[in-house]
């Protein structure tokens, strides 16, 4: 049995629910890219992928992550995945998403790619259905590791086979994704996903920044916590450093140092130490990295 999940933390759980239920012991692979964010045009062409390639170097500046955040790993995972398929007709797959955009495009992205190992992949899809929490009360995750190990036993029996008709809709809505080329995609319910502009959470960052000055890593913490429909740090990361191209936001610091090292606020409000009447300076590197000044940015293009 080979188990596929999207998020890092979710490799963790299904790890340690493995030790408690013999019948889930198998092999976790996880698909890296955050497919819910970014330009998906083209994406099964060289220059689609380099172009999102390019598009993530630009989002991962300024951050602990590695450039194009795993895409070049996921393309290696389904090439192995299938390898080991097709030496084994017994082997099954078992794909896992929990109700969030970023399982749900990343599923659409690898059924699209499975389509010849039909009655062998299932999925398990915890869609509005509730389990327990650690003190015994009831919750209905939006994540897989959000669901306690134990709580692993009744996830399994979700599992069931991705049907034909599965197999021919799915990869049409993965190539309407593709042809849409959203910056944003979110889930509106069941497996529907809805395409949204790359400013869609700039409202969750500038509810959180003021005209006081405020430590980057507060600021992102802060919206982080409070924003109903999650996305990633460095996303919104770049969409600040967007904000601040644009003249929208102001910084002071170096952000090249730490995201301790560098702050933000609103125009106006009192002026940092060493600050001029004409606001602080952008922080060093920021501005000539931030990509896209506008706020509804496209992709930077090869």
């Amino acid at each position: 049995m080979i188990h596929i999940v999207f998020q890092t933390s979710d490799v963790h759980v299904l790890q340690q629910a493995m030790a408690l239920d013999p019948d889930l012991q198998g092999d976790v692979l996880q698909i890296h890219d955050d497919l819910a964010v970014g330009p998906l045009s083209s994406l099964d062409t060289p220059d689609g992928w380099q172009t999102r390639r390019d598009w993530w170097k630009t989002v991962v500046e300024f951050t602990p992550y590695t450039e194009a955040s795993g895409m070049s790993d996921d393309q290696m995972t389904l090439h192995k995945l299938r390898q080991v398929l097709d030496a084994d007709p017994t082997v099954e797959v078992w794909v896992w998403m929990a109700q969030n955009a970023h399982d749900v495009c990343g599923y659409y992205w690898l059924v699209n790619r499975l389509k010849d190992y039909q009655g062998r992949v299932q999925v398990l899809y915890l869609n509005n259905l509730p389990f327990l929490t650690e003190k015994g009360t009831i919750f209905y995750p939006v994540y897989l590791f959000e669901i306690q190990p134990s709580e692993f036993r009744k996830a399994k029996r979700l599992a069931r086979p991705i049907t034909p008709s599965e197999f021919e809709i799915d990869p049409d809505e993965w190539a309407r994704l593709c042809q849409e080329d959203a910056g944003v995609r979110l889930l509106e319910g069941g497996k529907k996903i809805a395409g949204r502009a790359y400013d869609h959470f700039d409202k969750d960052l500038l509810s959180n920044i003021t005209t006081q000055w405020q430590k980057v890593s507060r600021v992102l913490g802060n919206t982080l916590h409070r924003m109903k429909v999650k996305t990633g740090d460095a996303f919104l990361l770049w969409r600040l450093r967007t904000l601040v191209a644009s003249g929208a936001l102001q910084m002071t610091g170096d952000l090249s140092k730490g995201w301790t090292a560098a702050e933000v606020k609103l125009p106006g409000g009192p002026a940092a130490e060493g600050e001029g009447a004409e606001g602080a300076p952008a922080a060093a590197g920021t501005a000539s990295a931030a990509g896209p000044s506008s706020g509804a940015a496209a992709p930077p293009t090869k």
